[in-house]
This record gives C-alpha cells, sequence and structure tokens, in this order.
C-alpha cells in the first residue's frame, strides 16, 4: 500500500486527494495542511456562495480565460473540464445552478454545501487530514519522498503540492531548490486606485456593460464596473487586471484607464441617438433625458465633466460640447495610482513554470513521483469560476496519475 501526499488543504488538494482515493482504493492519502483549516478559500470565496465553475462547454473558449496558460489548459481540459465538473458535484449531492453571467454556483447558495461534500468524501474515502502541518522540505530518496517540517518527518511515495498562489518569490524558494523554474508571482485580479478622482464620489454606481482599456496598450476589459470609494471595481476592471497583471506590475500601477461608458457604442450611434433627442424632445433639458442605460448620478457627472450646465436643452447642444460629451461617454479617462487586493481571495500569476510540468499527468518533468495542481501552478484565470476549474482539473489529473503503480 503506497503513500500519497497532499501538500496544501485547499480547492487543488481536496481534489487531488479525491481524485487519488478514488483511482487507487488501497493507497494511503494525506492532506498536510500548515493552517488549522481547511478550505479556507473556498469558504470566502464568491462572497461566501463559491463560484465553483463558469457555463463555458467549449474548451478552446474555455482555455481563452485564462491569461496565463491557456495552451496548457486547452490540452488538459481534455481530460476534465467544466462539463465533468458539474457532473461530478452534481452526482456527489451538490445541485448546481447557472447564472444569466454564466457563472454557476451550488444551488444552495453557499460554499458550504462545496465544504460539506468535500469533507464528507474525505471521511467517505478515509481520507486522512492533518492540520497545523506545514511541511518545510520535500527531499527525493530513490524513488520515494522525505517529508519534513515543524510536526512532521515521514517517507511517503508520491507527493502533490498544491500550497495555492505565493505573494512573494520566497514562497517558491523551496520548488526552485528542487531544480523546477519558478516564474516571479504578481498580483492579478485586483481593483484600481484613483486618489484623485472626483468619479468616487459616485461610490455604488454599477454600469452594467462597460468597456475599459488600459491607455498605451491593447489590454481589454468588458462586463459590470463599480464605482467605488477608492476608485473602480467591478467584473471589468477584474478582468483588465489579470490580463494586464505583469504589464501593471512593471508600470508600478500607475497608468490612464480609458471607459466606454456605453459599452462599444461608436461615435455615429451616439451622435445619432442625439440627432433623435434634438428632433423629438428638443425643448427637453439633457440632465432630465438621455437614451443610454445610465444613473441619473452618472449622468450628471459625465455633463458637469463636459462643461454643460443642467439647465441646457437638447436642441441647445453645441458642437463643442457635443464632442466633448461623446468622448467622455465612449473615452473616458481616469489616472490610476495603486490597486486594493482582496488580500483572502488573492490570485497571483507566477508560479512553476508550466515548461517543467506534463500537461497529461501534472507531474513534474524534473523529479518523477512529484506533482503540482492549483495556483501554484503558472496559470491563472479572469473571474467567473475559471480560477476554481483550473484546480479541479489540474487536481483531479494530479490525483488520478500520483495513484498510479502504486501497490
Amino acid at each position: 500500500m503506497g503513500t500519497i501526499a497532499i501538500i496544501g488543504g485547499g480547492a487543488a488538494g481536496f481534489f487531488a486527494a479525491i481524485s487519488a482515493k478514488e483511482a487507487n482504493p488501497t493507497s494511503d492519502v494525506i492532506i498536510f495542511e500548515k493552517s488549522s483549516k481547511v478550505l479556507s478559500k473556498v469558504r470566502i470565496s464568491g462572497g461566501g456562495r463559491c463560484n465553483v465553475t463558469n457555463a463555458c462547454f467549449d474548451i478552446s473558449d474555455l482555455a481563452g480565460h485564462y491569461p496565463r496558460g491557456e495552451r496548457f489548459l486547452k490540452k488538459a481540459f481534455h481530460q476534465f473540464n467544466t462539463i465533468d465538473t458539474v457532473n461530478w458535484f452534481e452526482s456527489r449531492g451538490v445541485p448546481l445552478t447557472t447564472y444569466p453571467d454564466g457563472c454557476i454556483f451550488p444551488k444552495a447558495n453557499t460554499s458550504q454545501a462545496i465544504i460539506d461534500c468535500f469533507l464528507s468524501q474525505v471521511a467517505r474515502l478515509g481520507i486522512s487530514i492533518q492540520l497545523s502541518t506545514g511541511i518545510d522540505n520535500i527531499q527525493p530518496i530513490g524513488q520515494q519522498f522525505q517529508l519534513t517540517g515543524s510536526q512532521c518527518d515521514c517517507i511517503v511515495d508520491r507527493v502533490i503540492v498544491t500550497t495555492g498562489g505565493q505573494p512573494k518569490i520566497s514562497g517558491l524558494t523551496w520548488i526552485a531548490a528542487l531544480g523546477h523554474e519558478v516564474v516571479d508571482p504578481v498580483p492579478s485580479l485586483f481593483t484600481f486606485n484613483m486618489p484623485g478622482e472626483p468619479i468616487r464620489e459616485l461610490m455604488g454606481t454599477v454600469v452594467e456593460n462597460a468597456t475599459v482599456k488600459i491607455e498605451g496598450s491593447r489590454l481589454t476589459g468588458k462586463g459590470p464596473l463599480l464605482i467605488t470609494h477608492w476608485g473602480m471595481s467591478g467584473p471589468s476592471i477584474l478582468q483588465l487586471s489579470a490580463w494586464g497583471a505583469r504589464f501593471l506590475h512593471d508600470k508600478a500601477y500607475e497608468c490612464v484607464v480609458r471607459v466606454n461608458w456605453l459599452d462599444e457604442l461608436r461615435t455615429d450611434e451616439v451622435v445619432q441617438h442625439f440627432r433623435e433627442l434634438q428632433r423629438l424632445h428638443g425643448e427637453k433639458r439633457i440632465v432630465n433625458l438621455h437614451p443610454f442605460q445610465l444613473t441619473n448620478r452618472l449622468w450628471k457627472f459625465l455633463l458637469h465633466k463636459s462643461a454643460i450646465t443642467e439647465s441646457t436643452k437638447w436642441k441647445e447642444l453645441g458642437p463643442k460640447q457635443e464632442n466633448r460629451l461623446v468622448n467622455c461617454l465612449l473615452n473616458d479617462g481616469y489616472t490610476v495610482k495603486g490597486k486594493t487586493t482582496f488580500k483572502e481571495e488573492f490570485v497571483t500569476a507566477g508560479g512553476v513554470a508550466l515548461s517543467d510540468v506534463s500537461h497529461q499527468t501534472m507531474e513534474s518533468k524534473r523529479i518523477p513521483g512529484l506533482f503540482f495542481a492549483g495556483e501554484i501552478l503558472d496559470i491563472d484565470g479572469i473571474t467567473g469560476g475559471f480560477n476554481f476549474q483550473a484546480a479541479w482539473t489540474s487536481g483531479f489529473i494530479a490525483g488520478k496519475n500520483a495513484a498510479k503503480g502504486l501497490n
């Protein structure tokens, strides 16, 4: 009976452990977790609801939601993808529901449903969990591994590392010491701080369909935008931060964001709306009537920014005012100085270089018997359930293959 050690009791760790034990019921599977709790990130993710995956069922399309790891995952998804995830949870007593934006959550609307599922599966399979047991060193010894830590000194046959994203390179030095290439971690999925921008006074305002770009780049984000007391957030901003993680890091998180408040509406389309309003409602004040899905607060803010008074009527809108308003609606500029990362839910770009890992098995190409899964890999997705999907996929593959060949 061989022993498989899972280092890290998070999403990928539990999925890898269950996968390994189901693939080889005679194996001894142990989860080592350095803290006193498991699945902490699962518990708080999605506002405590856990966005388990996304209703993106085409593999090529699915892989395209990962700023880092697209080609690697495109191959891995042929083994375990979003359809498999839905089937996995629902067949284990966790019904799921899909929201209009494609995000898939437990029907119970709480992450506890996912946690309870994992804990019941672990108990059913006889998987051991060692809490408050950090592993400080992995030493290959022949075809086995010696694990050492403050509360541990043992020999195991296979190791799956699922320690999650590391905010600093120091968290990856032990991986590098084993001969692996590591990619310096930088934050991904963060919001933008705009300390000098008056738009912060509109905190709480949501625009359902906005397009945001970073000036001087080709980086783009689309979707809902939320104005906060520190700047801007929401899926469009988080998406932009993910694709621009390294670019923004190199810029010390100082840039200009261009906002199209009307999604991808063009200048000629906006002007056409203006002409229609001037023809049909010329006597009405601009402040009281507009054809766009913007809140009154934001509309007034953009009028003020365009130097248009609240008493101005549609028939009185001059060419210069019109040009300024069109620019504010379609190419509004805001200065970003800094970011805000939600530490409990942080996602990093960086980790174990994918060139050192087999997409077919998640096994190290340098050390046989050593596997990786989850955010420890240089993989990260945009918001919407994609990071958990990468955890399930890599965990499933790692666990299944780590269990092979053990007596």
